[in-house]
């Protein structure tokens, strides 16, 4: 019995020294100051806006980044292109069941599965799931982290989301048409 209790030490402190090599840091991104912007585009015109986070934490292991959990308050767009009855209309048409749907689905979510380095320094190839309007699919991008946060540019298909309103893909005249793709410029600020 004598020998069991060092070989139990012995095992527990590997247990611990491993758990501690592999913790991971949770940096939260500052709300107030993190912002996403969108662009949709038509044929000769385009709109643009914000909307903002709920939540954002990055994952770290030591300084590299491993993953990543956002959520995307739907409530919050807002067209900052357009003034007045025209902003009002464009923002509530934006929300609506059209789009985003965003009184049934008040949130969108976007969760890092996998992070590669690039060959640029502080730049990470990310794939991801995204969630919107309840509907999830794969999303690939790249990560830029710099001295306060990081950035990302993410370009997605609206109509894997059943947001096929005014779509290119289902045959709309070219002139009514509304590019299937919209832009979203992410800017997170620890």
């Amino acid at each position: 019995m004598k020998f069991l209790k060092p070989l139990l030490l012995s095992f527990l402190v590997v247990v611990f020294f491993t758990a501690t090599a592999n913790a991971q840091r949770k940096q939260k991104i500052n709300l107030k100051k993190s912002k996403i912007e969108w662009t949709g585009k038509k044929l000769f015109t385009s709109h643009n806006g914000t909307i903002s986070f709920k939540s954002g934490i990055l994952y770290f292991s030591g300084k590299i980044p491993v993953g990543g959990d956002f959520v995307v308050d739907m409530q919050t767009i807002n067209t900052t292109d357009l003034k007045g009855k025209s902003k009002d209309k464009l923002d509530t048409h934006l929300k609506s069941n059209d789009f985003f749907d965003a009184t049934q689905y008040p949130e969108s979510s976007l969760v890092f599965r996998n992070m590669e380095p690039s060959e640029e320094p502080g730049a990470y190839f990310v794939t991801a799931d995204l969630t919107i309007k309840g509907i999830t699919h794969p999303i690939n991008f790249e990560l830029r982290l710099n001295k306060v946060g990081a950035s990302a540019t993410l370009v997605v298909n609206r109509t894997l989301y059943d947001i096929k309103y005014a779509s290119t893909s289902i045959g709309m005249i070219a002139d009514k048409a509304i590019s299937d793709g919209f832009e979203l410029n992410v800017a997170m600020v620890y």
